[in-house]
C-alpha cells in the first residue's frame, strides 16, 4: 500500500512561510489604507493667489506678515534701516521699524550709566499718505531713573520728554521689576488722564502700556495695595481717553467711534498678525463687517445703546483690547499655560448701553491643548476679580460668543485639555499577532504540563512561567490597553460658570491605571523569565558538568515573579497620588508615562527608570549569553557527538533562532524605534510589531510543533484519521552531546531532541539508553 511521506524541514518552511506571508500582507494593507487615507482626504484648494514676502494663503486671502501689506503682500509697512548722525564722532542706527511702532538704537547706555544696556535713543514710523516715514530721534537721559521722571512730571510742563525717556527706560521689559512697573505705570496714568491733547506723550504712553504687558508675569505684584491701586486707575483712565483717543501698539489697541443720533450698534473688530496687533487690521464702524465667517478674526464686538435714555446728542464709544491679562490678574481663575487671554474694555459716553455681544475666534487649536470650556465674565473693580453677573455665553468650541449688559472690561475665560492623540483601536497586524501568541502559549504550556514527566522538572517549570507571564501579558495587553477616555467627548457647558482653571485634568480612571500596573508587571515579570531562562541555559549548556543547585526552582520562582513585583511597587508609590494619575501611566493608553507636560521626554517618569533602563540591563545579560552559546555551543564542531551524521546548516540556524526567541533579543527593535527619524521608525516599528506581537507563536511552533512527541502525536493522530490508502509518517532521530552518563548522579544533561532542534535540546530522561 502506497504510503505519503512529510519530511518535517518541509512542513517548518510551509508553516512559518504561511505565518509570515499573512503578517507581511496585513502590513502592506495597512500601508496601503493609510495611503488611499491621506491621498483622499481633501488637500488645500490651490492658491489663485500668488502671496509675496511669507504671506499665506487661506480662505481666499493672503495673510501677510505685520511688515507687509496688500492683497498679495506686496506693499512695504516698514522703514527701512536707518542711521542717524549726532556728530563726528557719534551716531545712533536703527533696524527696520513697522509702522506705528518705535524702534530702538542698537547703541546701549554705557556700563558706569544708571541705566546701562538701555538703548540710547528711539523713533517712530508712521505713514504720511501711504508712504512710511521716520519720525525724528528722541536720546535718552542714561543718567535718570523712573523715580526722578515721576518727580519731575509732578512740576514741569515738558511732558513730551518725559513720555519719551520712560518709554525707551521701559523698552526692555524683561529687565523690569515691580517697583519699574508700578512707577512705569504711575507716569503712563498721569499723562493719559491730564495730558490726552498731547498728542506725541498720549502716544508714548500708549507705548509704555504696551511694553509694560511684556514684562514677567511674576513681577506683577497684585499683593501690594498701591499696584494694584496704580494698576487699576490706569486701566479705568484707559477707558476714559478710548472716549475721543487712538492709538496702536503691539500689545494694546484704543479705538472709539462715535455715533450719530440715530445709530444704535457699533462695531469692533480685531485680529492679531504674528501674536501682536497692527492698525491695519484694527476696524470700528456702525455697520457689521459681516466677518463672522473668517476664522482669522479673534475679536468681533458690537454694542447696542439705547437712545431714548440720556442726553438726545450723539453717542460715543470707546474700545481698549489688551492682549493679556496683567493688569487683570484674578485670584480664582488660575492659569498654566501660556497662552493669551485678551481683555476687551469698553466705555460709553452720552448713552446707555442695552448689551455688548462679543464673538471671539481663538487659535486655541494649537498641537499640545484643546478648547475644554469657556466663560464671559467681566472685572469687577470692587472685588478686583473676574465675575459672571450679567453675562451669558451663547457660542461653542470653534465660535465663542457672550452677551453681557455691562460698558466695563470684559474677558473670554478658557479651560483647555490636553490634546492627547489617544491610541486607536489596535491594529490589525497587532490583534492578529496577539490572537496568534496567545494560542500559541496556550498550546505550549499544556504541552509542557501534559509532558512533563518526558523532562528535568526545571526545563518544564522556567519555560511554563515565562509563556504564563507573556500570556497573561497578551490578554490583558488586548483587552485594555486603550483608554476608555478616548470615547469622551464633552461639549461645551451652556451654563456660565466661572472658571478656576485654565487646565482641565482628564478624569479619574482607576481602570486604565490598574490595566497600566498590571502590563507592567507581567512585561517585567516576562523579561525576568528570560533572564532565567538565560541563566538556566548558561548551566545547562556551558557548565554540563555541574549540578543545578539545590532549591533550583523555587530560588528562580522567587526572583522571577517578587522582582517586578517589587520594581513595579516602588514605582507606584514614588509616583502616583491622588488626581495625578498621569505621574504614573499616559492618559492617551493604559502604559507608563515617558512624557511631561511640555512634551518632553522626561528621565523623572517611570518609562525610563523603571521599565527601559531595567529592560536594557536584562538584554544585555541575554545578548551575552545568548552569543555565548551560540558561538560555544550552536554553531560549534562537537567531536564528542558519536553519530556520524553532523549537524546541517539548517539546524543550526533554528537552534539560534530558539535560544533567540526564548531570550527575548529581538526586544531590541524596540530600542531601535527611539531613533528619531521618521522613515527609519517606521522601518523598525513594523519589524518590531511583527517579530514581538508573534512571539509567543514562535515559542508554540519552535518548543512544541519541532517537539519529537508532539509530531509523534500528530503522526499517530494523522495515521487514525487518515484514509487506508494513505499514511503520513513524521520521523525524528536522538543524538546526545555525551559520550558517557552515569545514573547515580542527578545531573541535568543537554539532550538534543526536544527544544532546539531534531538534534538541539534539554533533557535528562534517565530512562532512555546511552549512545556511543
Amino acid at each position: 500500500m502506497p504510503s505519503f511521506r512529510w519530511d518535517r524541514r518541509a512542513l517548518i518552511v510551509i508553516i512559518f512561510g504561511i505565518v509570515t506571508a499573512v503578517l507581511w500582507i496585513l502590513c502592506i494593507w495597512q500601508l496601503v489604507l493609510r495611503f488611499k487615507t491621506e491621498t483622499l482626504s481633501p488637500s488645500p484648494s490651490p492658491s489663485p493667489l500668488l502671496c509675496k514676502n511669507k504671506g499665506q494663503y487661506r480662505n481666499g486671502v493672503c495673510f501677510c506678515t505685520e511688515e507687509w501689506i496688500g492683497r498679495r503682500c506686496e506693499i512695504a509697512n516698514f522703514c527701512e534701516n536707518s542711521t542717524y548722525v549726532v556728530n563726528s564722532s557719534e551716531k545712533v542706527t536703527f533696524t527696520r521699524i513697522v509702522v506705528d511702532r518705535f524702534g530702538y538704537s542698537a547703541e546701549k547706555c554705557e556700563n558706569f550709566t544708571v541705566n546701562a544696556g538701555t538703548p540710547k535713543a528711539s523713533r517712530q514710523c508712521f505713514k504720511i499718505g501711504r508712504i512710511p516715514t521716520l519720525d525724528d530721534v528722541t536720546f535718552v537721559n542714561c543718567s535718570i531713573n523712573l523715580k526722578t521722571l515721576m518727580d519731575e512730571l509732578r512740576s514741569t510742563d515738558n511732558i513730551s520728554s518725559i513720555a519719551s525717556n520712560t518709554q525707551i527706560l521701559t523698552s526692555v521689559p524683561e529687565k523690569l521689576t515691580t517697583e519699574n512697573i508700578s512707577t512705569a505705570a504711575d507716569i503712563a496714568d498721569q499723562i493719559l488722564k491730564n495730558y490726552s491733547k498731547e498728542a506725541t506723550a498720549t502716544m508714548a504712553a500708549v507705548a509704555i502700556v504696551s511694553q509694560l504687558l511684556d514684562a514677567r508675569v511674576s513681577e506683577f505684584n497684585f499683593t501690594d495695595k498701591d499696584f494694584t491701586n496704580i494698576t487699576e486707575s490706569l486701566t479705568q483712565t484707559l477707558e476714559n481717553f478710548s472716549l475721543d483717543g487712538s492709538a496702536i501698539q503691539p500689545n494694546i489697541a484704543v479705538q472709539n467711534i462715535s455715533l450719530k443720533s440715530n445709530s444704535t450698534t457699533a462695531f469692533f473688530s480685531a485680529q492679531t498678525v504674528s501674536g501682536r496687533l497692527q492698525s491695519e487690521n484694527i476696524q470700528v464702524s456702525e455697520n457689521d463687517f459681516n466677518t463672522t465667517s473668517n476664522t482669522e478674526v479673534k475679536i468681533q464686538i458690537s454694542i447696542t445703546k439705547n437712545n431714548s435714555v440720556g442726553s438726545p446728542g450723539n453717542g460715543s464709544i470707546g474700545f481698549v483690547l489688551y492682549q493679556n491679562d496683567k493688569f487683570f490678574q484674578s485670584e480664582s481663575y488660575k492659569t498654566h499655560f501660556n497662552h493669551t487671554k485678551q481683555i476687551i474694555s469698553g466705555r460709553v459716553a452720552n448713552a446707555t448701553v442695552n448689551d455688548v455681544k462679543i464673538v471671539f475666534s481663538p487659535k486655541y487649536n494649537k498641537s499640545e491643548i484643546l478648547l475644554h470650556d469657556y466663560a464671559c465674565v467681566f472685572w469687577d473693580y470692587n472685588a478686583n476679580d473676574w465675575d459672571t453677573k450679567g453675562c451669558t455665553k451663547e457660542g461653542n468650541k470653534s465660535e465663542l460668543r457672550c452677551r453681557c449688559n455691562h460698558t466695563t472690561s470684559f474677558a473670554v475665560l478658557m479651560s483647555f485639555k490636553i490634546n492627547y492623540k489617544y491610541a486607536k483601536p489596535l491594529e490589525i497586524v497587532s490583534d492578529i499577532g496577539s490572537g496568534f501568541s496567545i494560542a500559541g502559549l496556550v498550546i505550549t504550556i499544556l504541552f509542557q504540563i501534559l509532558t512533563r514527566k518526558t523532562r528535568k522538572f526545571s526545563v518544564t517549570w522556567m519555560l511554563v512561567n515565562l509563556c504564563t507571564s507573556m500570556l497573561i501579558f497578551n490578554i490583558i495587553f488586548i483587552s485594555g490597553i486603550d483608554n476608555p477616555n478616548a470615547k469622551n467627548n464633552v461639549a461645551v457647558s451652556t451654563n456660565n460658570t466661572l472658571l478656576d482653571s485654565d487646565r482641565v485634568d482628564p478624569p479619574e480612571n482607576a481602570s486604565c491605571t490598574a490595566v497600566a500596573v498590571l502590563l507592567h508587571y507581567f512585561l517585567l515579570a516576562t523579561f525576568m523569565w528570560t533572564a532565567l531562562n538565560s541563566a538556566h541555559l548558561y548551566l545547562l549548556l556551558l557548565k554540563t558538568l555541574r549540578p543545578i543547585p539545590g532549591h533550583f526552582t523555587l530560588i528562580m520562582s522567587i526572583i522571577g515573579w517578587g522582582v517586578p513585583a517589587v520594581v513595579v511597587a516602588i514605582t507606584l508609590g514614588a509616583t502616583y497620588r491622588q488626581g495625578k494619575q498621569l505621574n504614573y501611566r499616559q492618559e492617551e493608553f493604559c502604559w507608563l508615562a515617558v512624557l511631561d507636560d511640555k512634551g518632553e521626554v522626561s528621565i523623572k517618569k517611570p518609562m525610563i527608570g523603571a521599565f527601559l533602563l531595567v529592560v536594557a540591563v536584562i538584554l544585555l545579560f541575554n545578548i551575552i549569553i545568548f552569543v555565548k552559546i551560540t558561538v560555544f555551543v550552536m554553531w560549534k564542531e562537537n567531536t564528542n557527538l558519536t553519530s556520524n551524521k553532523k549537524k546541517s546548516f539548517t539546524t543550526k540556524i533554528f537552534g539560534t533562532l530558539s535560544v533567540a526567541v526564548m531570550l527575548g533579543i529581538t526586544w531590541v527593535l524596540g530600542y531601535m524605534m527611539l531613533i528619531n527619524q521618521e522613515e527609519t521608525n517606521i522601518v523598525f516599528s513594523i519589524l518590531f510589531c511583527i517579530f514581538n506581537a508573534t512571539q509567543g507563536l514562535q515559542i508554540c511552533i519552535l518548543y512544541t510543533f519541532r517537539s519529537p512527541i508532539f509530531k509523534k502525536k500528530v503522526t499517530e493522530l494523522f495515521s487514525f484519521v487518515s484514509p487506508p490508502d494513505m499514511s503520513i509518517y513524521l520521523h525524528s532521530k536522538t543524538y546526545y552531546l555525551l559520550k558517557f552518563r552515569s545514573k547515580k548522579h542527578t545531573y541535568e544533561n543537554f539532550k538534543p531532541s526536544e527544544t532546539f532542534s531534531e538534534e538541539t535540546s534539554f533533557s535528562s530522561n534517565d530512562q532512555t539508553s546511552m549512545k556511543n
